[in-house]
């Protein structure tokens, strides 16, 4: 069974083995940033229950041999006075004339053009990032990416107060590998690399320090998307092929497309309500139980947090809520064990024993069948 958990200092190796896989802003290949990173994640998540907008959380998914094969991200705040959230708008603007040729005769003409709008903002949401799978598990029958992107919602409702009201999730746009094999970017080719004199992974490795210099050398006024070449205009506000299904796992749960772009490579930003995430608002506590779930039991995350590293652990396993007084939930050995709340060998779980649960069966339901939104009962 994998494991979804905070990184650990010994998982410096397998993280830099995945970084290459991805190469981004969120988690570049440099064994450096990775160890800052790791360093940064680890007090983060020893931190006071006050907001730190400076919070960086960095979570592995381990496999059964304990080595990291996939990571996610979250960001408590991306956008602040020290380094501001920067965006396209993508608006739509009309435009109509009735023109009078030399006969008299009218041709109307209704044209509809795309404008891009740099915009930012020091008062930022929350950001999910850093989502990456080993590539020889992608397609994996216990669907991996699922508990690497989803577990971060159970952690959100975990520790509520450290998140603002609005989650992000930056989605990778087609990227394309150039001569010399560096990732390119079509829309940066045609447009960022015209206003700033750099290559997208200058522009990438700049902006891990700075992203001024996106303020200061783009065009303050709108950017006619309809001058970029067809190619180009195509992919704006789109994901790539590897993307699709981190797109649709979010959408399922509550995100949508917010009308914004990466300036860098046009891909789009998806936002919602933090207290709206259906799995954030269905996440509960629960007193957990060692037991077979019933046949047709819904899969869940399952979760637990502690005061010791690692605070934050998940998997994905089949669970039934047993009708109590209080929140119960049967569940499997072998997830238990995981979870750190059975010890090997034992028939049950310490009586102090609590665990997070989210079922499937609840978050998955469309929004528009969901009762309204109703308090957390996390405390309890």
């Amino acid at each position: 069974m994998f494991l979804f958990r905070e990184a650990m200092p010994s998982d410096e190796d397998s993280i830099f083995d995945l970084a290459r896989h991805l190469n981004t802003l969120n988690l570049p290949p440099e064994r450096s940033f990775i160890s800052q990173l790791l360093k940064r994640s680890i007090a983060s998540f020893r931190g006071t229950p006050d907001f730190d907008p400076g919070r960086r959380f960095l979570f592995v998914l381990e496999g059964p041999d304990g080595r990291a094969v996939g990571t996610s991200m979250i960001h408590a705040q991306h956008g602040d006075f020290d380094e501001p959230h920067v965006f396209f708008r993508v608006i739509t603007e009309e435009r109509y004339a009735d023109l009078v040729g030399p006969s008299g005769d009218h041709h109307e003409v209704h044209m509809l053009h795309t404008m891009l709008h740099l915009g930012q903002t020091y008062d930022g949401p929350s950001e999910l990032g850093g989502l990456v799978l080993s590539p020889e598990l992608r397609g994996h029958p216990d669907k991996l990416g699922r508990l690497l992107s989803l577990g971060r919602f159970v952690f959100v409702a975990g520790y509520r107060g450290w998140f603002r009201e609005r989650l992000l999730a930056e989605l990778l746009p087609p990227l394309y590998k150039g001569p010399s094999g560096a990732t390119r970017s079509p829309l940066w080719d045609a447009l960022g690399s015209v206003f700033t004199g750099l290559t997208y992974e200058e522009a990438d490795t700049l902006s891990r320090t700075s992203k001024d210099f996106i303020w200061r050398l783009f065009p303050s006024s709108p950017v006619h998307a309809s001058l970029l070449p067809e190619g180009v205009r195509e992919i704006i506000g789109k994901v790539g092929p590897n993307t699709i299904g981190a797109q649709r796992l979010l959408e399922r749960i509550g995100f949508k497309y917010s009308g914004r772009i990466d300036p860098f490579d046009g891909g789009p930003h998806l936002e919602a309500n933090t207290d709206e995430v259906s799995l954030v608002r269905e996440t509960h506590k629960y007193i957990p139980e060692l037991g077979e779930p019933e046949r047709d039991a819904s899969y869940a995350i399952l979760a637990t947090t502690a005061n010791e590293a690692p605070h934050f652990r998940a998997v994905w396993a089949p669970a039934t809520i047993i009708p109590s007084s209080r929140r119960r939930i049967r569940a499997g050995r072998e997830a238990l064990e995981r979870l750190g709340v059975l010890k090997p060998g034992a028939i049950a779980p310490e009586p102090s024993a609590r665990i997070f649960a989210a079922l499937r069966s609840q978050w998955e339901v469309p929004l528009a069948r969901r009762s309204p939104a109703r308090n957390n009962a996390l405390s309890t």
